[in-house]
């Protein structure tokens, strides 16, 4: 590479660029090597001067694809570059491959180590080419060849030879396996594995290097494993090779890195066993081998050819090797493979096999192997994770009912526990395995296998004696040692004593499993039942019992029970004064034969009667607590339930084993106290609706009386709306108790301070003082309805009966009401112009988007507002007033509001269905789009004859309205009626509004029921703020409501129109005069009565 200033720089640097490519043409002459001339620019503006590009070229002799133009910085001219190169690489690689192949074609090689390194190189050359067929079948053959150099070569000693054969053959199928399974030849690569382990795998050698051929096997399976676990080829489903893996003979596992995982870790212990009996026989034969070499095993090393070893020998200042004799070599091994800890690695595979087969669901298998990773941690003392795995394992083997795995796992756990001197684990796991279903017959099968059985020997009956009489022996006060060096003591005293839980699903329940039965189903308080106790135990010899105590929910029935030594025990009963103590003749548990025990029972307290537990005692400081469990639903022992046994029923009753239940219900005493709820009808929403409650003592005094009240919805759902939970308030919740009220109206909770009484939106406590037989108490409930719902409400009393007994359960009475919560009046509105008076309104002449939903009124124009009570109630309503009131965000003159009439439903009656109906006028007198009016307020309450209700508020907001200035104001003017046959004058009056002329054009339609003397249509013009009137002289020809001629007005400049209505139209005829006669309220004017 030359930089591309020095090419075209001054002579002095072409100089020394031409010197320095004539000493590199020196070195490569004669020698297979390619020559690439390579210019660096540093920029794009650099200039290479073209002559000197042709001189560099002639000089270096190369052609001008290899003299390339390089520019820093752009992936172009790299990619160019390695372009270049990889075209020459290929060609050289290509080249020495056929020089190398040619010599082997032609058979003229002698030596097979030869032909293995011939082989060998071809094959790298063509993996550098990616020539991959090539590079395997190379790779195949030169593995071939070196199986066939086992017994021709007699180059080294004879365990170095096998050694260094081992070691090429490993490198040779690393090299076919993975390039199998680059190419997804998956049962390829497996079945290559399998011949390539059953060629060697019988190649032990001498027996003093054995280990070395173990060692070596376990790394094949090791270097496999990892190879499967990386490869992408693994990655598909073995769905598509099944049939491809049946006709080679695979197995699914072979599929799995897990297995060869395990099979290492297992080869890896072979080599351990087999190299601590190799050292053992040097240390025994006296020789101490090892320790004479250790010396010098540190100036053994590696040779420079793979799988030979020599010695580094320092002779005058210079190092050489030497060869090794295979005994020095043996010596060289041993005394390696003693410095190395193979437990550790063990550990490791057994690990990565473990979790492997744990993530493809096969728990067995992960569990097989837990077992002896396990194992191995107990074998070098680490037994608190051997403990921790065992346990795990263990839980497996109980589920699948594998005894004699469970008996290993046990006998494991039960060492680990004396080791790390936990005297309960060590009591827990002996009884378990004391229980286990060995029985004698299979002794003799066990005895005939070969094999270990962990700590605790074979699984036999014998075994399972010994180990019942050694704990026992330690329960009772013995002690034993913990380890076999004797340093530390197991035993049961009273500073450590011992106590077992059992429950549903502890495998202590072979030990001891307790079946509790009541004979009756419900009991009345202070009636006796019976009650059986039955107890089941597994143990190989019969079990003494010092005492049982059986527990239930209610303390005051727990009892004891003593065997006949009962005096004794009676007077040691821990500290527990007061409980029933019963004696049994026979407290001993006899292998696979229930124990009954019946007694009475009896119970003050009303409710659910349970027995929880039975805690059997067994020696001065040891207890079992056993969960009591009921025999109808009692689940059959896990292990023993396969084996040849008589089954018998936990009671003597067949149909009480069936349908017997541990739980007995004790009826409530009959209360003497009546508790009356009354309502008077539907709730209406908004009024405080009340509701007395009465107490009325029949046959017992109350003491201590509590009276608690619950709303809720009648339908299932929430008293509480949704949308409105948050924020809380009060109105959030639709039924809602406001108070409770005594006897006297007083609230309760200011009554007397010193009783209790809680009021919630939904829920009320409240104190009920003494009440005496024959006497009665009342309050009033005061609940209000926010929304038509219909409400549950619960009313509970709960009292003692008698006062000086603070043991006594309080009794409960109950009652229940629906209440119907239903709207009382609804409240609409109308809005209406006045009569015969019609604004132009604009914003109805041209719509805008929200103009539908707006009313619009003309400013200071009075229009009408007609409010609408309806009573929707069953009951009478009596109406009160009804107001419009100013909202309080509404500032300011805006409008006036007013009444006609004065106030005629003041006080007024409103029955069921009947309409109130009350006239406003509304005058605006601000122009706003969105003017608020306000809110109508209708006070009122409900008539009734025994009390009167308290007054209720409804309210009903008024929609805003558009306030708009009306151009032009048209006015019918006539009589409120006529008289046939006499003529009378019928005006129209336009009136400007406005700043502007405007035009108006008009027009009358003659009407069939009169004459009319007047002009039907024309154009006139109206001056700003100024009106004009039409009049017409007007004859009825016929009598009754009849219809004046219509008239049409059009405003040209707004191109809108005016049609009076029909109604603001019609006349009443009469045909003679009539005579009337005025109120003083017709004769008064309308009242103001607001102005907002």
């Amino acid at each position: 590479m030359f930089d591309s200033n020095h090419v075209s720089g001054d002579p002095a640097q072409w100089l020394q660029v031409c010197t320095d490519l004539d000493n590199l043409k020196v070195v490569v002459r004669g020698r297979n090597i390619k020559l690439v001339v390579v210019v660096v620019q540093s920029t794009v503006k650099e200039e290479v001067n073209e002559d000197r590009m042709i001189a560099l070229r002639k000089r270096a002799e190369v052609d001008s694809k290899y003299l390339l133009v390089f520019l820093q910085n752009d992936s172009e001219s790299l990619n160019r570059l390695t372009s270049t190169l990889a075209e020459l690489a290929n060609t050289y690689y290509r080249e020495e491959g056929r020089r190398i192949k040619a010599r082997i074609e032609k058979k003229n090689v002698n030596s097979m180590e030869l032909n293995i390194r011939y082989s060998f190189k071809v094959a790298v050359y063509a993996e550098f080419r990616r020539d991959w067929v090539e590079a395997l079948r190379f790779y195949e053959e030169a593995y071939h060849t070196i199986r066939e150099m086992i017994g021709a070569s007699t180059r080294l000693p004879p365990v170095q030879r096998l050694v260094e054969i081992k070691i090429i053959a490993e490198q040779l199928h690393f090299k076919v396996s993975t390039l199998l399974l680059h190419r997804g030849k998956i049962v390829e690569a497996m079945t290559w594995f399998r011949k390539h382990i059953a060629c060697y795998k019988r190649l032990v050698g001498v027996p003093e290097v054995v280990f070395l051929h173990w060692e070596w096997v376990s790394r094949q399976f090791l270097v496999f494993a990892e190879l499967l676990e990386t490869s992408s080829a693994t990655g598909s489903s073995t769905a598509s090779l099944t049939s491809s893996m049946s006709e080679r003979g695979l197995t699914e596992w072979e599929f799995y890195p897990a297995y060869y995982y395990q099979l290492a870790a297992h080869y890896l212990r072979e080599k351990k066993c087999c190299l601590d009996l190799a050292l053992s026989e040097s240390e025994t034969s006296g020789s101490s081998i090892a320790n004479e070499f250790d010396s010098s095993s540190e100036s053994v090393t590696p040779s420079v050819y793979v799988g030979q070893f020599a010695k580094l020998i320092e002779q005058g200042g210079t190092f050489a090797m030497q060869p090794l004799a295979d005994s020095e070599y043996i010596r060289y091994a041993l005394v390696e493979g003693k410095r190395y800890q193979d437990s550790f690695e063990i550990i490791a595979l057994f690990k990565k096999s473990f979790e492997s087969y744990r993530s493809l669901q096969a728990q067995r298998m992960a569990s097989y192997c837990g077992n002896l990773m396990a194992i191995e941690y107990f074998t070098i003392g680490d037994f608190s994770n051997a403990k921790v795995i065992f346990n795990r394992i263990a839980g497996l083997y109980r589920q699948e009912g594998w005894v004699t795995l469970l008996w290993e796992v046990l006998g494991y756990l039960r060492e680990c526990s004396r080791r790390l001197g936990s005297v309960k684990d060590f009591i827990e796991y002996s009884l378990q395995m004391a229980a286990l279903p060995i029985l004698s017959s299979v002794t003799s099968l066990f005895s005939e296998l070969k094999g270990e059985y962990g700590p605790a020997g074979p699984p036999s009956l014998p075994q399972r004696e010994i180990i019942h009489e050694e704990i026992f022996r330690l329960v009772k006060g013995e002690h034993i040692l913990s380890s076999d060096e004797g340093i530390h003591r197991f035993e049961v005293t009273e500073d450590r004593p011992i106590h077992l839980e059992i429950d549903l699903i502890s495998p202590l329940r072979l030990v001891l499993l307790a079946s509790v039965v009541f004979h009756d189903q419900v009991v009345k308080p202070g009636s006796s039942t019976l009650i059986t106790l039955s107890l089941l135990s597994q143990l190989p010899h019969p079990v003494e019992i010092d005492q049982l105590e059986i527990q239930f929910n209610q303390p005051d029935c727990n009892f004891v029970v003593t065997g006949a030594r009962g005096s004794q025990v009676n007077a040691n009963i821990d500290g527990q004064q007061g409980l029933r103590v019963e004696t049994a003749p026979l407290l001993s548990l006899v292998t696979d034969k229930w124990l009954r025990l019946t007694y009475n029972i009896k119970s003050e307290q009303s409710g659910k009667l349970e027995c929880i537990s039975v805690i059997a005692k067994m020696g001065p400081w040891f207890t079992i607590c056993c969960r009591a469990e009921s025999p109808a639903s009692m689940d059959d022992l896990p292990l023993w339930k396969f084996e040849d046994r008589v089954e018998a029923f936990p009671t003597k009753d067949p149909a009480l084993a069936f349908s017997g239940q541990k739980v007995i219900q004790v009826e409530e005493p009959e209360p003497q106290v009546d508790l009356v709820v009354g309502s008077t009808g539907p709730a209406l929403v908004g009024e405080n609706f009340i509701i007395p409650v009465f107490i009325i003592s029949k046959g017992h005094a109350i003491h201590s009386g509590e009276l608690k009240i619950n709303l809720l919805d009648a339908r299932g759902g929430g008293l509480v709306s949704p949308r409105e939970i948050e924020p809380f308030s009060k109105d959030n919740h639709h039924v809602q108790l406001l108070s409770i009220l005594g006897p006297d109206g007083q609230d309760e909770a200011q009554n007397d301070p010193d009783n209790i009484s809680k009021v919630q939106e939904a829920f009320g406590l409240v104190s009920v003082p003494f009440v005496d037989i024959g006497q009665s108490w009342s309050c009033k409930l005061e609940i209000k309805w926010h929304r038509p719902k219909p409400a549950m409400l619960f009313v509970s009393l709960g009292y003692m009966p008698r006062g000086d007994d603070s043991n006594a359960q309080k009794l409960q009475v109950q009652r229940n009401l629906q209440i119907e919560g239903r709207t009382a009046v609804t409240i609409a509105h109308k809005f209406m112009l006045p009569f015969r008076r019609d604004p132009l309104m604009l914003k109805k002449i041209k719509p805008t988007v929200d103009s539908d939903q707006l009313v619009s009124l003309a400013l200071n124009e009075t229009s009408i507002l007609v409010i609408t009570a309806k009573n929707l109630s069953e009951v009478p309503l009596r109406l009160m007033s009804m107001s419009i009131e100013v909202d309080d965000d509404e500032i300011g003159r805006s409008c006036t509001v007013g009444q006609g009439g004065g106030d005629p439903g003041l006080d007024s009656l409103l029955v069921p269905g009947e309409e109130f109906k009350k006239v406003f006028s509304i005058i605006p007198e601000i122009c706003s789009p969105n003017l608020g009016i306000g809110t109508v307020c209708l006070r009122w309450r409900r008539e009734s004859a025994a009390e009167e209700g308290s007054t209720v508020v409804t309210k009903h907001k008024l929609p805003n309205v558009n306030v708009e200035i009306a151009p032009l104001v048209v006015s019918l003017e006539c009589p409120p009626h006529a008289i046939l046959g006499d003529p009378f004058t019928f005006f129209v009056r336009i009136k400007n509004q406005t700043l502007l002329l405007q035009e108006i054009k008009y027009s009358l339609t003659d009407s069939p029921s009169f004459v009319l003397a007047g002009p039907h249509d024309d154009t006139v013009f109206i001056l700003p703020k100024s009106e004009h009137i039409l009049g017409y002289k007007i004859s009825a020809l016929a009598s009754g409501p009849q219809i004046l001629p219509r008239v049409t007005l059009t405003s040209v400049r707004y191109s809108a129109g005016i049609n009076p209505s029909s109604s603001a139209s019609t006349i009443f005829v009469y045909p003679s005069k009539p005579h009337f006669k005025m109120s003083e309220e017709a004769v008064r004017g309308p009242e103001l009565v607001a102005t907002i």
